[in-house]
Protein backbone atom coordinates (compact mmCIF):
# COMPACT_ATOMS: atom_id res chain seq x y z
CA UNK A 1 0.00 0.00 0.00
CA UNK A 2 1.49 3.78 -1.15
CA UNK A 3 1.86 6.14 1.91
CA UNK A 4 -0.52 8.32 1.05
CA UNK A 5 -3.19 5.02 1.52
CA UNK A 6 -1.78 4.22 4.80
CA UNK A 7 -1.73 8.01 6.18
CA UNK A 8 -5.74 7.53 4.55
CA UNK A 9 -6.17 4.71 6.99
CA UNK A 10 -4.63 5.89 9.83
CA UNK A 11 -6.31 9.52 10.11
CA UNK A 12 -9.39 7.34 10.03
CA UNK A 13 -8.43 5.34 12.39
CA UNK A 14 -7.79 7.94 14.53
CA UNK A 15 -10.69 10.01 13.83
CA UNK A 16 -12.67 6.36 14.48
CA UNK A 17 -10.66 6.26 18.08
CA UNK A 18 -11.50 9.51 18.96
CA UNK A 19 -15.17 8.97 17.95
CA UNK A 20 -15.85 6.03 20.70
CA UNK A 21 -13.79 7.78 23.23
CA UNK A 22 -16.07 10.98 23.08
CA UNK A 23 -18.98 8.43 22.82
CA UNK A 24 -17.64 6.58 25.93
CA UNK A 25 -16.94 10.25 27.64
CA UNK A 26 -20.55 11.42 27.12
CA UNK A 27 -21.91 7.52 28.53
CA UNK A 28 -19.84 7.72 31.70
CA UNK A 29 -20.83 11.51 31.96
CA UNK A 30 -24.43 10.67 31.67
CA UNK A 31 -23.96 7.71 33.67
CA UNK A 32 -22.59 9.42 36.30
CA UNK A 33 -25.30 12.38 36.30
CA UNK A 34 -27.95 10.02 36.81
CA UNK A 35 -26.40 9.11 40.29
CA UNK A 36 -28.27 12.32 41.66
CA UNK A 37 -30.40 13.38 38.87
CA UNK A 38 -33.89 11.53 38.58
CA UNK A 39 -34.42 11.27 34.97
CA UNK A 40 -37.41 12.56 33.25
CA UNK A 41 -37.80 10.02 30.58
CA UNK A 42 -36.49 7.08 29.57
CA UNK A 43 -35.29 5.43 26.25
CA UNK A 44 -38.69 2.97 26.27
CA UNK A 45 -40.42 6.07 26.93
CA UNK A 46 -39.43 7.61 24.24
CA UNK A 47 -39.41 5.08 22.20
CA UNK A 48 -43.20 4.16 22.91
CA UNK A 49 -44.35 7.78 22.10
CA UNK A 50 -42.92 7.57 19.04
CA UNK A 51 -44.35 4.00 18.01
CA UNK A 52 -47.74 5.95 18.94
CA UNK A 53 -47.47 8.86 17.11
CA UNK A 54 -46.40 6.47 14.04
CA UNK A 55 -49.80 4.22 14.43
CA UNK A 56 -51.77 7.91 14.92
CA UNK A 57 -53.07 6.97 18.02
CA UNK A 58 -53.85 10.37 19.43
CA UNK A 59 -55.46 9.25 22.51
CA UNK A 60 -52.16 7.42 23.86
CA UNK A 61 -51.07 8.82 27.40
CA UNK A 62 -47.66 7.62 28.93
CA UNK A 63 -48.21 7.71 32.95
CA UNK A 64 -44.58 8.63 34.63
CA UNK A 65 -44.08 10.59 37.59
CA UNK A 66 -40.98 10.02 39.88
CA UNK A 67 -40.90 8.61 43.64
CA UNK A 68 -38.35 8.21 45.78
CA UNK A 69 -37.17 4.83 47.12
CA UNK A 70 -38.06 5.75 50.93
CA UNK A 71 -41.70 6.38 49.40
CA UNK A 72 -42.12 2.71 48.12
CA UNK A 73 -43.39 -0.13 49.88
CA UNK A 74 -40.86 -2.25 50.73
CA UNK A 75 -42.86 -4.91 49.80
CA UNK A 76 -42.40 -3.58 46.52
CA UNK A 77 -38.86 -3.63 46.45
CA UNK A 78 -38.62 -7.29 47.45
CA UNK A 79 -41.55 -8.65 45.01
CA UNK A 80 -38.80 -7.27 41.97
CA UNK A 81 -35.79 -8.55 43.61
CA UNK A 82 -37.83 -12.60 44.16
CA UNK A 83 -39.14 -11.76 40.75
CA UNK A 84 -36.40 -10.75 38.50
CA UNK A 85 -33.24 -11.37 40.40
CA UNK A 86 -32.53 -12.75 43.87
CA UNK A 87 -29.12 -12.20 44.62
CA UNK A 88 -29.46 -8.83 43.11
CA UNK A 89 -27.77 -7.18 46.34
CA UNK A 90 -25.00 -9.87 45.94
CA UNK A 91 -24.11 -9.84 42.33
CA UNK A 92 -21.80 -7.42 40.43
CA UNK A 93 -24.64 -6.38 37.98
CA UNK A 94 -24.78 -9.94 36.07
CA UNK A 95 -25.67 -13.28 37.17
CA UNK A 96 -23.38 -15.64 35.02
CA UNK A 97 -24.54 -18.68 36.71
CA UNK A 98 -28.14 -17.84 34.99
CA UNK A 99 -26.49 -16.94 31.68
CA UNK A 100 -24.61 -20.63 31.48
CA UNK A 101 -28.11 -22.25 32.92
CA UNK A 102 -29.92 -20.48 30.00
CA UNK A 103 -27.47 -21.03 27.20
CA UNK A 104 -27.25 -24.07 28.19
CA UNK A 105 -31.04 -24.85 27.55
CA UNK A 106 -30.96 -23.43 24.52
CA UNK A 107 -28.09 -25.72 23.36
CA UNK A 108 -30.32 -28.94 24.19
CA UNK A 109 -33.17 -27.17 22.40
CA UNK A 110 -35.13 -24.73 24.81
CA UNK A 111 -35.79 -21.39 23.67
CA UNK A 112 -33.51 -18.62 24.99
CA UNK A 113 -34.80 -17.45 27.94
CA UNK A 114 -33.92 -13.75 29.92
CA UNK A 115 -31.16 -13.79 32.39
CA UNK A 116 -31.32 -10.08 32.82
CA UNK A 117 -30.70 -9.22 36.32
CA UNK A 118 -32.28 -5.50 37.74
CA UNK A 119 -28.69 -3.60 36.82
CA UNK A 120 -29.15 -5.18 33.00
CA UNK A 121 -33.06 -3.64 32.75
CA UNK A 122 -31.90 -0.26 33.90
CA UNK A 123 -29.64 0.19 31.33
CA UNK A 124 -31.61 -1.45 28.85
CA UNK A 125 -34.54 0.51 29.64
CA UNK A 126 -33.13 3.89 30.66
CA UNK A 127 -30.53 3.92 27.25
CA UNK A 128 -31.35 1.28 24.25
CA UNK A 129 -34.05 0.14 22.82
CA UNK A 130 -36.06 -3.40 22.63
CA UNK A 131 -35.06 -4.91 19.73
CA UNK A 132 -33.00 -7.89 20.40
CA UNK A 133 -29.14 -7.56 18.12
CA UNK A 134 -25.66 -8.16 19.20
CA UNK A 135 -25.12 -4.36 18.71
CA UNK A 136 -27.80 -3.60 21.60
CA UNK A 137 -26.11 -6.63 23.81
CA UNK A 138 -22.85 -5.31 23.93
CA UNK A 139 -24.19 -1.29 24.28
CA UNK A 140 -26.13 -3.23 27.18
CA UNK A 141 -23.36 -4.86 29.35
CA UNK A 142 -21.14 -1.92 28.73
CA UNK A 143 -23.79 0.74 30.27
CA UNK A 144 -24.70 -2.77 32.88
CA UNK A 145 -20.93 -2.09 33.83
CA UNK A 146 -21.05 1.81 34.47
CA UNK A 147 -24.13 1.53 36.33
CA UNK A 148 -22.52 -0.88 38.83
CA UNK A 149 -19.26 1.07 38.90
CA UNK A 150 -21.12 4.34 39.38
CA UNK A 151 -23.91 3.77 41.20
CA UNK A 152 -24.65 2.16 44.76
CA UNK A 153 -27.29 -0.99 45.19
CA UNK A 154 -30.00 1.39 46.35
CA UNK A 155 -30.15 4.33 43.45
CA UNK A 156 -30.26 1.32 40.94
CA UNK A 157 -33.27 -0.14 42.49
CA UNK A 158 -35.21 3.30 43.11
CA UNK A 159 -34.37 4.39 39.15
CA UNK A 160 -35.54 0.75 38.30
CA UNK A 161 -38.56 0.79 39.91
CA UNK A 162 -39.40 4.06 38.72
CA UNK A 163 -38.52 3.23 34.83
CA UNK A 164 -39.69 -0.47 34.74
CA UNK A 165 -43.12 -0.96 32.68
CA UNK A 166 -46.23 -2.31 33.69
CA UNK A 167 -48.36 -2.28 31.71
CA UNK A 168 -48.90 -0.13 28.69
CA UNK A 169 -47.70 3.37 28.38
CA UNK A 170 -47.45 2.52 32.82
CA UNK A 171 -43.88 3.33 33.56
CA UNK A 172 -42.70 3.01 37.30
CA UNK A 173 -44.16 2.04 40.96
CA UNK A 174 -45.87 5.50 41.40
CA UNK A 175 -48.18 5.07 38.21
CA UNK A 176 -48.70 1.50 38.57
CA UNK A 177 -50.14 2.02 42.31
CA UNK A 178 -52.07 4.87 41.00
CA UNK A 179 -53.58 3.31 37.85
CA UNK A 180 -54.23 0.06 39.38
CA UNK A 181 -55.29 0.50 43.18
CA UNK A 182 -55.95 4.05 43.53
CA UNK A 183 -53.02 3.84 45.99
CA UNK A 184 -49.58 5.85 46.98
CA UNK A 185 -47.04 3.74 46.35
CA UNK A 186 -45.98 3.79 50.18
CA UNK A 187 -49.46 2.04 50.45
CA UNK A 188 -48.97 -1.14 48.46
CA UNK A 189 -49.54 -4.46 49.95
CA UNK A 190 -47.50 -8.15 49.51
CA UNK A 191 -49.89 -8.94 47.05
CA UNK A 192 -50.23 -5.72 45.30
CA UNK A 193 -46.34 -5.74 45.15
CA UNK A 194 -46.27 -9.58 43.85
CA UNK A 195 -49.26 -8.88 41.20
CA UNK A 196 -46.98 -6.07 39.50
CA UNK A 197 -44.18 -8.25 39.46
CA UNK A 198 -45.38 -10.64 37.45
CA UNK A 199 -46.07 -9.10 34.65
CA UNK A 200 -42.81 -7.65 34.40
CA UNK A 201 -42.08 -10.22 32.00
CA UNK A 202 -44.47 -8.92 29.31
CA UNK A 203 -46.59 -6.12 30.48
CA UNK A 204 -48.20 -5.49 26.96
CA UNK A 205 -49.54 -8.84 26.92
CA UNK A 206 -49.62 -9.70 31.07
CA UNK A 207 -52.21 -7.80 32.99
CA UNK A 208 -52.21 -6.68 36.35
CA UNK A 209 -56.20 -5.61 36.56
CA UNK A 210 -57.02 -8.97 34.15
CA UNK A 211 -54.49 -11.68 35.45
CA UNK A 212 -54.92 -14.30 33.62
CA UNK A 213 -54.09 -17.74 34.96
CA UNK A 214 -50.49 -17.60 34.30
CA UNK A 215 -49.97 -14.01 36.13
CA UNK A 216 -51.71 -15.72 38.77
CA UNK A 217 -49.57 -18.61 39.08
CA UNK A 218 -46.56 -16.25 38.94
CA UNK A 219 -48.20 -14.08 41.90
CA UNK A 220 -47.73 -16.58 44.14
CA UNK A 221 -44.74 -18.53 43.24
CA UNK A 222 -43.34 -14.77 43.64
CA UNK A 223 -45.28 -14.76 47.45
CA UNK A 224 -43.54 -17.90 47.74
CA UNK A 225 -39.86 -16.44 47.09
CA UNK A 226 -40.35 -13.37 48.97
CA UNK A 227 -41.03 -15.53 52.13
CA UNK A 228 -37.90 -18.09 51.10
CA UNK A 229 -35.90 -14.83 51.19
CA UNK A 230 -36.98 -13.45 54.72
CA UNK A 231 -38.96 -11.09 53.62
CA UNK A 232 -37.88 -7.19 52.96
CA UNK A 233 -35.02 -7.48 55.85
CA UNK A 234 -33.23 -9.81 52.57
CA UNK A 235 -32.63 -6.21 50.96
CA UNK A 236 -31.49 -4.40 54.36
CA UNK A 237 -28.09 -3.52 53.16
CA UNK A 238 -29.90 -1.83 50.04
CA UNK A 239 -33.00 0.05 51.38
CA UNK A 240 -32.97 2.61 53.65
CA UNK A 241 -33.46 2.19 57.17
CA UNK A 242 -36.69 4.03 57.40
CA UNK A 243 -38.10 1.62 54.92
CA UNK A 244 -37.71 -1.37 56.85
CA UNK A 245 -37.90 0.20 60.61
CA UNK A 246 -40.61 3.28 59.71
CA UNK A 247 -44.37 3.53 60.39
CA UNK A 248 -45.15 1.69 57.12
CA UNK A 249 -42.71 -1.12 57.62
CA UNK A 250 -43.90 -4.44 57.44
CA UNK A 251 -43.81 -5.98 60.96
CA UNK A 252 -41.82 -8.99 59.78
CA UNK A 253 -39.23 -6.35 58.89
CA UNK A 254 -38.64 -5.25 61.82
CA UNK A 255 -37.44 -7.83 63.64
CA UNK A 256 -35.84 -10.16 61.07
CA UNK A 257 -32.40 -10.77 60.98
CA UNK A 258 -30.42 -8.91 58.05
CA UNK A 259 -27.99 -11.80 57.53
CA UNK A 260 -30.00 -13.44 54.75
CA UNK A 261 -27.69 -15.79 52.30
CA UNK A 262 -29.04 -15.48 48.57
CA UNK A 263 -31.18 -17.98 46.99
CA UNK A 264 -31.20 -19.13 43.31
CA UNK A 265 -34.35 -18.32 42.06
CA UNK A 266 -36.83 -21.68 41.42
CA UNK A 267 -38.40 -22.05 38.34
CA UNK A 268 -41.59 -21.01 38.10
Amino acid sequence: MSRPGRSLWRRAAGLLGSVLLALLAVAILAVLALRWLNPPTSAFMLEARIHARLAGERHFQLEYHWVSLASISPQTAIAVVASEDQLFPYNDGFDFASILAALRAHERGARLRGASTITQQVARNLFLSPERSWLRKGLEAGFTVLIDTLWPKRRILEVYLNIAQFGPGIYGVGAAAHHFFHASPERLTRDDSALLAAVLPNPLRLHVDAPSRYVLAQHDWILQQIANLGGPAYLAGVLPRSMLFGPHAPLGARSAASGSRPIRPLAP
